[in-house]
């Protein structure tokens, strides 16, 4: 019977440290893409446009954010709820609220979408864009706003695919939305020479690749997921976005603090100081990817365990996490470190100022991925224990209420090097916070 279940759902068996990797590898490797596509997107328009082009990428990021924010917050959320009426056995209802969560996305970015347009002067402004900077951010902005939707979707369906069971699919929409986002990056920015559109159009592009294949996927796949007449069950909705309000509050932070990182540097160090802080925060962006895909990889087994009360095995998946995290977070720190002014040379020419800036604060921010790693899946970990207050309260520490006072306080007193130090100090904190949570729950949740 065990084996019979094991073939309908990969979720259900016995993983070891080989086969939960082999698991989540290919999220992992989704995410790592996303985050190299989004760092070979930068890189484009820092050499071909400009470096103030790539400081406009900063300024109009918090709208990015709050986007990708709200449809991680059903997803990770709703994924959990799901994984659990899988493993609950209730395979019906299960499709039926994955229906449900896919629909909220649409409608959600659609008035994204109207809202953005409509507003996107003030909100430019708003985020401080200098008269340099604000033609470059109105038309990256404004293409990017019309694809949307198809951002919501693709954000949904990185996840759900997972608690389908099929992350080999993931990664191929991956690599296949990747792929095309480089490729149009090249055609619309180089031969056809079309500037910071060209970047907004070819992430556009990038957006509807999995999009629409994960429409097609779930409607003719013979999964343990498909698309199913929904029941309008409030409570869902209601229940997805408190469980997996960590993951909004995780993006909402980053937009606010990318806008304080983005004012203080301005003042500082003018536009200069912002291409810098850009080509930081998205290099960032790309060396954590492989926590995060990690993470998201292994949720929906730890929700599943959880839900079938399976407490050995809970234990099981929960101590291969740990140690994976450790040794990475090692690794990713000394790769960091060692190699800084490389991955600087990317995206500035050596000796200009803004190469300057970044290599020094290469000095000191990669620190943070000392600590982040843990932090990341210990937040997730919780977010798939359904408990989205503990989550939320990780995600508000590392990215925005400590990091928001440090902010405020270092550069006062250190100058340029208090901005670097403030993320590698809140993350430290926050660490202390969830071996906390993580010692004070254990008898809770059962997995140590």
């Amino acid at each position: 019977m065990n084996e019979a279940l094991a073939e309908e759902n990969p979720l259900s068996r016995d993983f070891d440290i080989k086969s939960l990797l082999k698991f989540a590898f290919p999220t992992i490797v989704m995410m790592l893409l996303m985050g190299m596509y989004t760092i070979v997107d930068t890189i484009f328009v820092a050499r071909f446009v400009g470096t103030n082009a790539l400081s406009a990428l900063n300024i109009v990021c918090p709208v990015i954010n709050l986007t990708v924010g709200l449809g991680t917050m059903l997803a990770t959320g709703g994924s959990a709820i799901v994984a659990r009426k899988m493993g609950a056995g209730e395979t019906v209802r299960a499709s039926q609220d994955f229906t449900l969560l896919i629909s909220a996305g649409a409608l959600l970015g659609v008035a994204i979408t109207a809202l953005g347009s409509v507003f996107i002067d003030g909100i430019i402004l708003g985020l401080g864009a200098s008269r340099i900077l604000f033609p470059y951010c109105r038309e990256y902005l404004f293409i990017l706003l019309l694809f949307m939707p198809a951002g919501m979707m693709q954000v949904l369906f990185q996840n759900l695919i997972v608690t389908a069971g099929r992350p080999g699919i993931g990664m191929a929409l991956g690599v296949s939305a990747g792929a095309a986002n480089i490729l149009f990056d090249y055609i619309f920015m180089v031969p056809l020479q079309m500037g910071i559109k060209g970047a907004a159009l070819g992430t556009g592009i990038g957006y509807l690749i999995p999009a629409v294949a994960g429409i097609l996927f779930f409607m003719v796949g013979n999964g343990s997921l498909h698309f199913k007449k929904p029941v309008m069950d409030i409570s869902i909705l209601v229940g997805s976005c408190t469980n997996g309000f960590s993951e909004m509050v995780s993006q909402a932070a980053s937009a606010v603090t990318t806008f304080l990182f983005n004012r203080t540097m301005m003042k500082l160090l003018g536009e200069d100081g912002v291409a810098a802080i850009t080509i930081i925060i998205y290099t960032q962006f790309l060396l954590t990817a492989l926590y995060i895909g990690f993470s998201m990889g292994v949720a929906p087994v730890i929700s599943y365990n959880y839900g079938r009360r399976d407490n050995a095995r809970l234990k099981k998946v929960f101590s291969i996490c740990m140690r994976f995290v450790i040794l990475v977070s090692i690794a990713i720190f000394g790769l960091a470190y060692s190699f800084g002014s490389p991955l600087v040379g990317f995206f500035a020419e050596k000796g200009t100022p803004v190469y300057e800036i970044a290599r020094k604060g290469f000095l000191i921010f990669p620190f943070s991925f000392l600590f982040c790693g843990l932090n990341i899946f210990t937040s997730a970990t919780f977010t798939a224990l359904s408990n989205g207050k503990l989550s939320a309260v990780l995600s508000f520490l590392r990215t925005f209420g400590l990091i928001l006072v440090f902010q405020l306080i270092l550069p006062e007193f250190m100058g340029v090097a208090g901005v670097w130090a403030a993320v590698p100090i809140a993350e430290l904190i926050t660490m202390v916070a969830a071996l906390s949570f993580l010692y004070l729950n254990k008898d809770k949740y059962h997995y140590a």
